[in-house]
């Protein structure tokens, strides 16, 4: 069944696994891997994004997990994850508005067109200044605040101002400290994680 709605600027609708709308716990076991699936869409052609935070018994969030796009134009995302310890968790999934996917899907048709260059590659820079302040490591922010600096720079050819902020190695780097705008969160789920032995019991 379905869970309740989160209507934001980005809607979460649809969140699975849930069990009588929430009301009773998903069940699994510890290290046991499952799959959070949920429908997430806006309006309009910006990007959106979407991860699953599980939180622990003691009420600490993990690492979220990135979810992907099970299939092209369904809206319907998914990611596993995997509880590591006995008792009572919860699940959340949030939906986020992607800045820099929909700088970069401009980006690559305006730039070689040579259609508002400028203020294409300026708009970049203020997006990857913005994106560094979400990376933790001193040498990894260095390098997107690098990328930042050479789309200012008009001394150089603007396909190598632009290549600068599209290697595969920057592009990797903000995959994982990502730039979230208009974060909503799904309420948050229950799941009820048991021993190894209980796994034939287990239901979802």
């Amino acid at each position: 069944m379905s869970t309740t709605e989160a209507i934001g600027r980005i809607p979460v609708r649809d969140v699975h696994p849930a069990v009588e709308c929430g009301r009773r716990p998903a069940k699994a076991v510890t290290g046991e891997t499952f799959q959070v699936t949920a429908t997430v869409f806006r309006e309009g052609h910006d990007a959106v994004a979407a991860n699953v935070v599980l939180r622990d018994p003691e009420g600490r969030a993990g690492p979220w997990t990135p979810m992907r796009e099970l299939a092209p134009g369904t809206d319907r995302w998914g990611a596993e994850v995997t509880p590591d310890a006995e008792g009572h968790w919860t699940y959340t999934v949030e939906a986020w508005s992607d800045p820099l996917t929909t700088w970069r899907r401009i980006a690559r048709i305006k730039v070689p067109a040579g259609i508002d260059t400028g203020l294409v590659l300026e708009e970049g820079a203020d997006l990857y200044e913005r994106a560094s302040r979400e990376v933790p490591e001193p040498a990894a922010r260095a390098l997107v605040l690098a990328a930042a600096e050479t789309l200012r720079d008009d001394s150089l050819p603007v396909a190598t101002r632009l290549a600068a902020a599209l290697t595969p190695q920057v592009t990797s780097l903000l995959a994982r400290y990502p730039l979230r705008e208009s974060v909503t969160a799904s309420d948050p789920l229950p799941l009820l994680v048991e021993r190894e032995r209980a796994l034939f019991g287990s239901w979802y």
